[in-house]
């Protein structure tokens, strides 16, 4: 049975439906397969030769789903080069997002379950976002509007059978939640300081951004060295610094930023905030109450279990957890890490 939110999140999504006296336009297809992203068995998400694979350096997080990403740049655009947000995707643009889980981590050879496709859509009026709901028999994924909940089930690294019971695809509005920036629907990932890193294309590794510049789908490219770039997280070779502000910065400055949904909260968690202050040291909260915890400050040096950050990025009661939307299980490595690195932080 859904559960509340997204019963919730349905009944809204009607009446914005109902209000705007139309439903999605007809070019939005029903089917993923029907776009011709991907070639083939749709299930193997081999792309199109005008479809491009990308990662991200530090990628959000997602109850522990793996996550395949694509990009579609119609022909003879190109996307403009900035090094503070996002690309500036041209007209026509498609982020294609698949969330999955391997049915055993260690052995991915024995196969995955797709859950979900994510689009975004660069129209003229803005982006939109559409989620696509895949079928159990894994043949192609559906638009569902309204979002769907699934049960999953995997074995992880460790060989533990684990079960997300409530895997919550989102709604439309729901994903404005995340991609807001001001009043308009935004990408979150695709910047420049994400995409600068190597992936292993099938005709040999390049760095993202050299080979979005030669195959003439990026301009503006300045040289490489003068590119910022985001550490990996999990980069035991990265300062605990750099890693912590890579992870908070794409699982929560999205909102936590001057321009977010979180902007009035004073708490600025994107990698360009650098006042302790803002960042949340010896903060006191805009707003005190149940997420506060009783605690004072949203970050004390060298006391997580002081610390509100740490207190509502290790629960999952929907009053209390941050992110609320997009997780419904604890990050564990990811907490692991915000608390080393609230340890480490010299007395201010």
């Amino acid at each position: 049975m859904k559960n509340y939110w997204l019963i919730i999140g349905t009944i809204i999504w009607f009446f914005t439906l109902l209000g705007a006296g139309k439903s999605l336009p007809k070019k939005y297809k029903n089917r993923l397969s029907e776009y011709g992203f991907f070639t083939g068995e749709i299930a193997q998400l081999q792309p199109a030769t005008n479809v491009l694979p990308y990662q991200l350096n530090t990628p959000l997080f997602t109850d522990y789903a793996h996550k395949q990403r694509f990009v579609y740049i119609p022909e003879g655009k190109q996307a403009v080069y900035n090094d503070s947000s996002v690309l500036a995707f041209p007209i026509g643009t498609v982020l294609i997002k698949n969330f999955f889980y391997y049915h055993d981590e260690r052995k991915p050879e024995k196969g995955r379950r797709i859950l979900e496709t994510r689009l975004l859509i660069r129209e003229e009026s803005g982006w939109i976002a559409l989620p696509y709901v895949w079928n159990d028999e894994q043949t192609d994924a559906f638009l569902e509007p309204a979002g769907e909940v699934k049960s999953v089930t995997w074995r992880d690294l460790n060989g533990v059978r684990q079960t997300i019971s409530h895997y919550q695809i989102p709604n439309i509005n729901q994903c404005k939640g995340c991609h807001i920036a001001g009043k308009t629907i935004t990408p979150i990932g695709p910047s420049a300081r994400q995409l600068n890193g190597v992936y292993p294309y099938q005709k040999g590794t390049e760095n993202q951004l050299i080979q979005l510049a030669r195959l003439q789908k990026l301009s503006g490219l300045p040289d490489l060295a003068k590119v910022p770039r985001l550490a990996n997280w999990q980069d035991a070779s990265a300062s605990i610094d750099a890693r912590a502000r890579a992870w908070l910065d794409i699982n929560c400055g999205h909102c936590h930023n001057p321009k977010g949904p979180a902007s009035t909260s004073g708490l600025m968690l994107d990698i360009h905030t650098q006042h302790p202050s803002a960042l949340g040291i010896m903060k006191t909260p805009v707003a005190a109450g149940k997420g506060s915890g009783g605690l004072l400050y949203d970050i004390v040096p060298q006391h997580p279990d002081k610390s509100i950050l740490v207190y509502r990025l290790q629960s999952t009661d929907p009053g209390i957890m941050m992110p609320e939307i997009g997780r419904t299980v604890v990050d564990k490595e990811g907490l692991a890490l915000i608390r080393e690195w609230i340890k480490q932080m010299p007395t201010p």
